[in-house]
C-alpha cells in the first residue's frame, strides 16, 4: 500500500468516486497518466535524443513531450482508432501477429511503424506526427485493458458499482486508480523516477509490453465483483504505478535508440 493511499483524505475518496462516474471510451490513462509517462521519458533521455526531440517539437512552438502525449486521442479518427489497443483471446497472452493483428491495425504494429517513421529520412513534419503517436501509443500498450479482450471491449462493457455509482472497469483503470492517489503529476513523476524497476523494464518490445498487459488482465481478481471496494484499489494501485514507470522508461529507451 502506498503512503498516498494510507493518507488518503475524504477529498481523495470523493475525487475517486467522481472519476468512477465519468463515462469514457477507450482512452488510456487519461491526460494525467500520459503526461506522467511523457515526463518520465523526458527525464531519461540521452543528450542526443533530447536535442533532436527539441528540434522536432520546435516545429510547433510551445509544444513539449508532455503536451503532445494526448495528441493521438485528441485527433483520433476511424483510420487510426485501432492503433490504440490490441485484443487477445482469453486463453492466450502470447502475441501472434496473424491471429491478433492480421491487418497491422493494432497498437503493437502501430508502435513499430511510428518508430520506423521517426528513424527515417522523411520530412520533419511527418516525423513529428510519428513522435506524437509514439509517445501516446507506448502509454496505451502499458494500460492493461488496452491489451484485453474483444468480448468486453477492453473492460468498457464490464459494468461496476463503486460507492453506489455506476462505471466500468476501463474507466477505473483509465482515471480512477490515478485520481485516487490525490497526487499532482510532478511529484508523482519524481516519485516514480526513484522507484526500482525490474530488469525487463528496459525491454523495448511493444509485443512484450502487450503480453504483460494481457497477463495482468488475466490475473485472478483483476475483474472485480460488481461492487468495487477500496480493497481492489489497494491491491492494484501498485500495479498501475509500475505500468506508468515502465512505460516512461521504455519510451525513453525507444527514443534513445532512434537518436543514438
Amino acid at each position: 500500500m502506498t503512503n498516498q493511499f494510507r493518507s488518503m483524505s475524504c477529498w481523495a475518496v470523493l475525487g475517486w468516486l467522481l472519476a468512477m462516474c465519468i463515462p469514457v471510451t477507450a482512452f488510456a490513462w487519461g491526460a494525467q497518466g500520459h503526461h506522467i509517462i511523457a515526463n518520465l521519458a523526458q527525464a531519461q533521455l540521452s543528450a542526443k535524443a533530447r536535442i533532436e526531440l527539441d528540434r522536432l517539437l520546435a516545429l510547433e512552438p510551445g509544444e513539449t513531450l508532455e503536451s503532445v502525449s494526448t495528441w493521438a486521442d485528441e485527433h483520433r479518427n476511424p483510420s487510426s482508432a485501432a492503433w490504440h489497443y490490441i485484443n487477445f483471446p482469453r486463453d492466450s497472452c502470447i502475441y501472434n501477429v496473424q491471429r491478433d493483428c492480421p491487418t497491422g491495425q493494432c497498437v503493437v504494429e502501430a508502435i513499430g511503424k511510428q518508430m520506423d517513421m521517426l528513424a527515417s529520412t522523411a520530412p520533419d513534419e511527418k516525423r513529428l506526427v510519428a513522435l506524437k503517436y509514439l509517445v501516446h501509443l507506448v502509454g496505451d500498450v502499458h494500460q492493461p485493458l488496452h491489451a484485453g479482450y474483444l468480448d468486453d471491449k477492453g473492460g468498457n462493457t464490464y459494468q461496476l458499482q463503486a460507492f453506489m455509482r455506476g462505471s466500468n472497469l476501463h474507466a477505473l483503470w483509465d482515471t480512477g486508480l490515478i485520481r485516487n492517489l490525490n497526487e499532482e503529476a510532478a511529484p508523482m513523476t519524481a516519485r516514480l523516477l526513484s522507484s526500482a524497476l525490474p530488469a525487463q523494464s528496459r525491454d523495448l518490445s511493444a509485443a512484450h509490453a502487450a503480453e504483460e498487459s494481457c497477463r495482468i488482465v488475466s490475473t485472478s481478481g483483476f475483474y472485480p465483483k460488481r461492487k468495487v471496494g477500496l480493497d481492489y484499489v489497494e491491491r492494484f494501485a501498485p500495479t498501475m504505478e509500475r505500468r506508468l514507470a515502465m512505460a516512461g522508461a521504455r519510451l525513453a529507451g525507444m527514443l534513445n535508440r532512434v537518436f543514438r
